[in-house]
């Protein structure tokens, strides 16, 4: 504004700015130290400087550990591109009872879901796996049907012909000889009938987003329609399948998973307004591992990184002549006003303390 004020014209300003940007970058990138992003104990350091403050303190080393475990699960790397998604492939499971303590990352996914038939296996070890995003039921017309019977032997066939359908699409699962199915949609009575049969278990209605954690972790690929199942599609890379009761409400858990791609955070806690908390502190905590691992340098803190860019601008713009020293003058002083918002919150002398930062930085 004070530019602007001053007549200096807009694509001078914004040159001015672009220089200074790269002037700050680069400072920052002389006063950091690189980060092995391999080393435990480093990462460990850093990440804990983020929850230092919040209420998981008491807990820092176990959330610590925690949210470099979930990040190194979900990192992926692809032609020289590292890509780390915790949004979509590092779910936070929150289940109230329990201590803190208990809490764990999954070598694969946890679902809140139980078996559709009482009588199918609960416990599988090395299971093949199949994904669906169709319904195992019949297909019912997209618009108003009318069928017109007139002999009672008419009404059997329509009920042979659902029959014969849903048979089909069993058949056609039943051949890749797999242990578990997952669908995003439903599964008939008589669907079930069919799977229980050649026992197979069958978990339906699964949410779009888990069954993509679930791909990852097995290594399977998710089928959209029963006739382009391929023996490729099925996952095999699960160790254990099994359904446990915690609480009031039944789990499913594929852990054990070779080389997963997808994680559960499976957090404890004695209260859910606790175990939100410890959600939102480990989401931080999270953040800072996936930046590290991204750009593996860390930038002093304490408003010491804006001072030292604060100085080298003043420098910069001394040097410059014209107006473009302007807006270099305008950043510089807005830099210091974390540092000196600092020193004024910690009840020090804002102007002594600021200066002495200048001449240790020169």
């Amino acid at each position: 504004m004070q530019s602007l004020e001053r007549n200096i014209h807009p694509v001078v300003i914004i040159s001015a700015f672009n220089k200074a940007r790269k002037e700050a970058l680069a400072v920052i990138d002389r006063i950091s130290v690189p980060i092995d992003v391999s080393n435990d104990t480093e990462m460990l350091a850093l990440i804990k400087t983020s929850i230092g403050t919040k209420f998981i303190v008491r807990w820092s080393e176990l959330m610590c550990k925690l949210a470099l475990q979930a990040v190194r699960t979900v990192a992926q790397s692809d032609a020289g591109l590292t890509t780390v998604d915790i949004k979509r492939y590092a779910r936070v499971e929150k289940v109230p009872g329990g201590e803190i303590e208990e809490s764990r990352v999954l070598n694969g996914v946890m679902l809140n879901k139980d078996i559709t038939h009482p009588k199918m296996r609960r416990r599988i070890e090395r299971p093949r796996i199949v994904l669906l995003d169709c319904p195992l039921e019949y297909k019912k017309g997209e618009s108003q049907t009318n069928i017109e019977i007139s002999k009672e032997e008419d009404w059997a066939r329509v009920l042979e012909i659902e029959e014969e359908q849903i048979k089909m699409l069993c058949d056609k699962i039943v051949e890749f000889k797999p242990d578990l199915v997952f669908t995003e949609k439903g599964i008939s009575d008589l669907a079930q009938h069919f799977l229980l049969k050649a026992n197979i278990t069958a978990i339906r209605r699964v949410r779009k987003s888990d069954n993509n954690r679930i791909a990852r972790a097995v290594g399977a690929t998710i089928v959209n329609r029963v006739e382009d199942l391929r023996e490729s599609d099925v996952g095999t890379k699960c160790g254990l399948f099994n359904i446990e009761k915690i609480g009031d409400e039944y789990f499913t858990f594929l852990t054990e998973c070779d080389q997963p791609k997808a994680c559960t955070i499976l957090l404890r806690g004695p209260s859910k307004d606790i175990l939100n908390e410890i959600d939102r502190n480990l989401a931080d905590a999270m953040s800072v591992a996936r930046n590290v691992v991204f750009n593996p340098r860390l930038a002093p803190g304490g408003g010491a990184t804006e001072m030292a860019i604060s100085v080298a601008l003043q420098q910069a713009a001394r040097s410059i002549t014209g107006v473009e020293g302007v807006p270099y003058r305008a950043i510089a002083d807005a830099m210091e006003v974390i540092p000196r918002t600092l020193v004024q919150n910690a009840g020090g002398n804002s102007i002594r303390v600021l200066t002495e930062l200048r001449v240790n930085i020169l």
